[in-house]
């Protein structure tokens, strides 16, 4: 049987917190219906689907890079960084390594085995949907963490986009541990302490 590995990431957009990646090996023959891509997906499809996909599928891994990775190397390869690691976890984890490895996207992570980017992958590639629904939950729930720690932002309602909102808590509450500091909106902060 040929192991194919979806892989998709989340949180490439946010001011703040970790780009998170996903990676799933399907089972064919505990095939999960609903899988679409997560964003097309209410929250509690996608928590009802996280939980199948990690009691159902043959292996998966979550991959996370740092807000210092990021304003390090830039979120494209930060992001590159996140889906190599989930794709490890997977491996590692699961003792079980891909023929075929399937990206969202139109970039490959630098990685050893036989791999394919597909544009839109999430909406036709059932693996690929299962891996960005890992991610994203995953996300969220940094995220939800990062509310009960500093309720003021409403990182709950926002999910650390630049939202009108956010932008607005930013600048009267200012930064805090987290932050994407190479990402515009937070630059321009740093440089104007007393927006």
């Amino acid at each position: 049987m040929e192991l194919i590995c979806g892989i998709d990431e989340a949180g490439r957009g946010p001011l703040v917190g970790n780009v998170l990646a996903g990676a799933v090996i399907l089972d064919p023959h505990h095939p999960i219906s609903g899988l679409k891509d997560s964003k097309k997906l209410s929250s509690m499809q996608r928590a009802s689907l996280y939980d199948e996909i990690m009691q159902n599928s043959l292996a998966w891994g979550i991959g996370s890079a740092s807000p210092q990775e990021i304003d390090q190397f830039n979120i494209l390869q930060a992001t590159m960084l996140a889906m190599k690691r989930a794709l490890n976890h997977l491996i590692v984890q699961f003792k079980m390594t891909p023929h075929l490895v399937l990206v969202d996207g139109n970039r490959l992570p630098d990685i050893e085995i036989n791999a394919r980017a597909i544009i839109k992958g999430d909406t036709i590639e059932p693996s690929i949907s299962a891996a960005s629904i890992l991610a994203k939950v995953t996300r969220d729930r940094e995220m939800l963490l990062m509310h009960h720690q500093y309720p003021d932002y409403g990182f709950d309602q926002h999910m650390g986009y630049p939202t009108k909102m956010h932008l607005s808590r930013l600048v009267q509450y200012g930064l805090i541990p987290g932050y994407r500091q190479s990402f515009r909106p937070v630059k321009e902060l740093l440089g104007h302490p007393h927006a």
